[in-house]
């Protein structure tokens, strides 16, 4: 645990909504100072208000961590206000569920360009003040990494590819003062997940949780992420895979009418 406060600043990516955004309250509720990242405003805005409503501290930035510029530039001015000692990569999300021989080439091009090279590019730009600070870059896969599913195969894709990235990563920054975290959920619960992942059909968004007794919720997830970040810095969470208790795996799952 960083014994300096103010030192304990936060860089979390897709903050406007869901695990990112609930990742952002319990790290400011744990003392850590955050910076709010994503491309929503108003959403930003409105979560660094209910932040420092609470007593906690929370500055944002409006980024598209797909854009180049606009990763440049909040990385510019996110360093030039003082040290990062963590990254959370929460910025990610699936685009439909067809099978590989009808898939739509842009909805994989998407999920790529967001979840591999949008978590590279942020992670590669603050890198350097990430090792100054002794800091932890933590990315938030899926078990979709790690096991394939039918109807998934691009979201799984580069789901295995930002595990691989991160643990690459890990490898290479061996003897370097940085932590690198992969954490795995499996089925969650939230309000824009499945339904972005459906075009807005709120019906088969449903549908993905039905009858599932207490599916993780983005709380669940955002406090084992506080609980990796926190542990002292010579202690590294290689990986870790969280699920419900009722998900064995994708495709043994207790639903109940």
């Amino acid at each position: 645990m960083v014994d300096d406060k103010h030192a304990r600043r936060v860089v979390v990516t897709g903050a406007s909504s869901g695990i990112g955004a609930e990742t952002a309250r319990v790290l400011a509720r744990d003392g850590w100072s955050v910076v709010a990242l994503a491309r929503r405003e108003d959403r930003l805005a409105s979560l660094a208000r209910e932040i420092e409503k609470s007593g906690g501290e929370c500055e944002y930035q409006v980024c598209d961590v797909t854009d180049e510029r606009s990763t440049s530039s909040a990385v510019e001015s996110i360093v030039s206000c003082g040290p990062v000692k963590a990254l959370v990569n929460c910025a990610g999300g699936a685009v439909g569920k067809d099978p590989v021989a009808t898939a739509n080439l842009d909805d994989w091009r998407t999920m790529y360009e967001l979840n591999v090279l949008g978590t590279l590019r942020i992670t590669q730009k603050l890198l350097p003040a990430l090792k100054r600070s002794a800091g932890t870059v933590l990315v938030v896969s899926s078990t979709a990494g790690i096991e394939p599913y039918e109807g998934g195969a691009g979201y799984c894709a580069s789901k295995f590819a930002e595990r691989v990235m991160a643990r690459v990563l890990r490898l290479e920054q061996v003897g370097e003062p940085v932590r690198v975290i992969d954490i795995s959920p499996g089925m969650v619960k939230t309000d824009e997940f499945a339904l972005k992942r459906f075009g807005g059909d709120a019906r088969k968004a449903a549908g993905v949780y039905a009858g599932v007794p207490y599916p993780l919720t983005a709380g669940d997830v955002a406090e084992s992420i506080r609980w990796a970040v926190d542990l002292p810095d010579t202690v590294d969470v290689d990986s870790l895979v969280i699920r419900p208790r009722a998900e064995g795996s994708y495709t043994k799952v207790d639903r109940r009418s």
